[in-house]
């Protein structure tokens, strides 16, 4: 089947009992076993499974062309389960640029537990295959990168890793519509499904989706035990966003290409960040590996500090919020906000600067989109 049938159908048959065409929400948290390890349909307690969970977790494998998914509560506790795959002494390679939230889990968290975080200072594919070595582990790569939209070439990352080693891809900003990182190379990809997968912000959520039953028995132990896990409802809303993801990603993209074209001719603009632009350095791998691009611009605007002042205050359509990805437009400071967790000099060496700002283009009309940021502009 292809993509948009997926999407609606995949993990989603309809009710066997009732002829439910909607998955029911299974809200119980313990099953009736017949007789002890009597288990019927797999199901004990919620924690370890639960048909709603199930049912979204067959939909998140089959749209990233994996074979195995598990659901998470949030996109760092997605995260979480990945890094306890490795121990002490375990060397991990990633870019210093990505999600503020990532780089605090690595360097606050589990950097104590004796796991060498080697953090590249320069962006894009080079810097992180100059960092691998024959103790490499783990491989982490988010394309495209927040907020400034680096691209990695994820195939020749997957070539060159060396043997033992876990490349885990972080597709939250393309999602799958745009991008499937297994068909690339990677080993587990990773996704924020508070993002474009629900893409309401209503619900929050995570996921990790593989191809090898060994790393999903592993993601799946550490599902159960440590027990970040969503709740029925939760699973019901990401999936019910999920049915409608690839004609949202499709204006998403149409309504971004327009917003980045309107403000690359804008003056007061110093610099574009869209892969979808030919001259954004990561043009041609992203056109090569992904198949369009999502909803995010980021931009510099140029002048003093109160003028991003300003122009966050007169903003009307763009509303000023964290996240990504829902329906409606939202603008953000990263150097405040999503990174605010980072150290300023660690943001400044890698260009996070006061002056940027990230943009979720939503779907309202493309006009009135581009009109609200010429008035706040100007």
């Amino acid at each position: 089947m292809k993509l948009d049938t997926l999407l609606i159908h995949a993990g989603q048959d309809p009710d066997f009992v009732t002829g439910a065409v909607n998955v029911p929400i299974s809200v119980s948290t313990t099953f009736k076993q017949d007789g002890i390890g009597g288990l019927r349909s797999g199901y004990e307690y919620s924690r370890s499974g639960n048909p709603s969970r199930s049912s979204l977790e067959a939909t998140l494998a089959a749209i990233e062309h994996g074979t195995y998914a598990r659901a998470f509560a949030s996109g760092l506790a997605a995260e979480t389960a990945v890094l306890s795959l490795l121990d002490p002494g375990d060397q991990l390679v990633s870019s210093t640029n990505v999600y503020g939230g990532t780089y605090r889990l690595f360097t606050q968290v589990f950097a104590k537990y004796g796991i060498r975080f080697d953090l590249t200072e320069g962006s894009g594919t080079e810097a992180i295959l100059a960092g691998l070595s024959a103790s490499t582990r783990m491989i982490w790569v988010e394309t495209p990168s927040n907020p400034l939209l680096d691209i990695v070439d994820i195939a020749r990352i997957a070539e060159a890793k060396p043997k033992g080693a876990i490349l885990v891809v972080d597709n939250t900003f393309a999602s799958p519509y745009f991008q499937n990182p297994l068909d690339l190379g990677a080993d587990l990809v990773l996704h924020s499904t508070t993002k474009y997968l629900s893409g309401h912000s209503d619900v929050m959520g995570g996921a990790v989706v593989t191809g090898s039953g060994e790393l999903d028995a592993a993601i799946g132990f550490h599902q159960n035990a440590a027990g970040a896990v969503p709740s029925p409802f939760d699973c019901y809303l990401i999936q019910r966003g999920i049915k409608t993801l690839g004609v949202r990603m499709e204006r998403h993209q149409h309504n971004a290409q327009a917003v980045a074209a309107g403000l690359l001719a804008h003056p007061r603009v110093e610099r574009v960040f869209f892969p979808g632009l030919p001259d954004h350095p990561g043009h041609a791998v992203a056109r090569r590996q992904m198949r369009g691009q999502s909803g995010l611009v980021t931009f510099a605007l140029g002048g003093e500090a109160d003028r991003l002042v300003r122009f966050f205050a007169k903003l009307r359509l763009f509303t000023v919020a964290d996240s990504l990805g829902g329906v409606e437009s939202l603008a953000c400071l990263p150097y405040e906000m999503t990174h605010g967790s980072v150290p300023a000099e660690v943001k400044h060496r890698i260009g996070i600067t006061p002056s940027l700002v990230r943009l979720s283009v939503g779907l309202e009309d493309r006009d009135d989109l581009l009109e609200d940021l010429r008035s706040a502009l100007a």
